[in-house]
C-alpha cells in the first residue's frame, strides 16, 4: 500500500476522523473506515483504527467483553506502526487504548464509566480537511 501524502488523504479517512473526534459516532466512523480498509487492500493500520471505534461502540452499549476483545486486537494491529503514522499521533492512540483496556480488564472489580477517546491530529493539512467536513456538516444541518 502506498501511504497518502499529506495533501492526498483519502476522503473516507478524513470522514472517519471527523466522525470519531467530533460526532463521537463510533459505529458510523467504523463503517466509513471499513469501506476504505476494503478499498486499500485490508491494511492492518486501518483495521486497527476501525477496531478502536468498534470497541468504543461496544463499551458505550455495555458490551465489556466485546470491547476488551476488540481493543486487544486493535493494539496487536497498531503496535508495529510508527507513532506518527497517517498524520495522527498513533503513539497516543496506542497508549490510550492500552489504558482503556487495562481499566476494562479490571471492570468486574472496578467498573468505570464510558469515556470518549480523541485521535490527536498532527498534520496541519489533515486538521484543515477534518475542519472542512465539520463546516460542511453544519451547513447541511442548517
Amino acid at each position: 500500500m502506498r501511504w497518502p501524502l499529506p495533501d492526498e488523504y483519502p476522503h473516507l479517512y478524513v470522514e472517519f476522523l471527523y466522525l470519531f473526534n467530533k460526532k463521537r459516532d463510533y459505529y458510523e466512523c467504523h463503517e466509513v473506515l471499513e469501506d476504505l480498509w476494503l478499498e486499500e487492500g485490508r491494511h492492518p493500520l486501518y483495521q486497527g483504527l476501525l477496531q478502536v471505534a468498534v470497541a468504543l461502540h461496544h463499551f458505550r452499549n455495555d458490551n465489556v467483553n466485546g470491547a476488551v476483545k476488540l481493543f486487544r486486537s486493535a493494539l496487536a494491529k497498531l503496535r508495529p506502526f510508527p507513532d506518527d503514522s497517517l498524520g495522527i499521533d498513533l503513539g497516543k492512540v496506542k497508549g490510550d487504548v492500552q489504558e482503556y483496556l487495562a481499566h476494562l480488564e479490571q471492570y468486574d472489580r472496578q467498573p468505570i464509566d464510558f469515556y470518549d477517546l480523541t485521535i490527536a491530529i498532527h498534520d496541519a493539512k489533515l486538521k484543515e480537511l477534518v475542519g472542512e467536513v465539520a463546516i460542511r456538516e453544519r451547513r447541511t444541518a442548517d
